[in-house]
Parts: structure tokens; C-alpha cells; sequence
């Protein structure tokens, strides 16, 4: 057997309908789309209508709230900081910083700090200065006898707080 003798079952592949191309198709003059209204013409997207009932998205009640200048971290698990360390990108005796974190490449951008999450094995001693951390990561890193300083940042990324621009009009 050759690949020019493979073949379809009969049957399996049907030729597609040519809607529109003459009367004798069975499908031409109206193609197939019924006599006049709405949706025997081009252009028109019922996607959700429902008759005039209250559609099923309008129906269901609305969950939850993002807020629109809320801090996004770039999350730092610490089996991945293990992992860079035990690489020995990063050196335990000198305090960590979001810094040193970049230039060696452990996190690709900061975005609006860095948070340290647990998760996975962790089993060195560090200092670590950083925006923002899980109680279990400070838990675990402090437990090692490590020790973690949270710092205050400014939001850097996203849509500026409303309060700063309410600040700036008043000046």
C-alpha cells in the first residue's frame, strides 16, 4: 500500500452545498436562507436575541468586582527561588531584593512589585526584601532561620489611581 492509494471510506467526505447557484442546485434563488425578514439578510447577528424575552446573560445575576486600579505582582514561588539559588544565580549571604532578582534573571519584569508565595521545597536561609509576601512563605523562610522585610512600592503598571488624579486637578 502507497499514500496515493489511501482513501476515504465512500460516503465519508460529502461536497459541500453551493447555495445560490442556479434553481436547479436546490438551493438557489433564496439559498436555502426562506422569503424575506430579518434573517434572510446579509449582516445580521442574532447571537443572544431571544424573541424579546430577557436574554439568559441579562437573566443571571452579576458575580463578583474587579477593581480597576488594583496591584499586580509578579509572583515569585520559593521552589523557584530554591531553584535559582541552588543554579546559583542568586547568593544567600547578601540580602534579595526585587533588584537583584531581574539582573539575574529569576523574574522577568516587576509589574507593580514582586510576591513571594510557598509552594514546593524550601530549604535555604535568606534575606529577602520584598513588596509583598504569603503567610506561608514567611512562615517557612523565617522558620529557616531567614528573615523577610516587606517594603512599601508604588503602583507603577495599569490606569492611575483616582486619587492622585484628584489630587493633581485641586493643585
Amino acid at each position: 500500500m502507497n499514500l496515493n492509494q489511501i482513501s476515504d471510506n465512500p460516503g465519508a467526505r460529502k461536497p459541500k452545498k453551493r447555495a445560490g447557484r442556479g434553481l436547479g442546485s436546490g438551493l438557489g434563488k433564496t439559498a436555502g436562507r426562506g422569503m424575506k425578514g430579518q434573517k434572510s439578510r446579509s449582516g445580521v447577528s442574532l447571537a443572544g436575541f431571544e424573541g424579546g424575552q430577557m436574554p439568559l446573560y441579562r437573566r443571571l445575576p452579576k458575580r463578583g468586582f474587579n477593581k480597576p486600579n488594583r496591584r499586580r505582582y509578579q509572583e515569585l514561588t520559593l521552589e523557584k527561588l530554591q531553584k535559582a539559588i541552588d543554579a546559583g544565580k542568586l547568593d544567600t549571604v547578601k540580602e534579595i531584593n526585587e533588584a537583584t532578582l531581574m539582573d539575574s534573571g529569576v523574574i522577568r519584569r516587576r509589574l507593580d512589585g514582586v510576591r513571594l508565595i510557598g509552594g514546593g521545597e524550601f530549604k535555604s536561609k535568606i534575606n529577602i526584601k520584598i513588596s509583598s509576601a504569603s503567610n506561608p512563605a514567611i512562615a517557612l523562610v523565617e522558620k529557616l532561620g531567614g528573615a523577610i522585610v516587606i517594603e512599601e512600592t508604588t503602583k507603577v503598571s495599569g490606569a492611575r489611581d483616582s486619587n492622585q488624579s484628584d489630587k493633581s486637578k485641586n493643585n
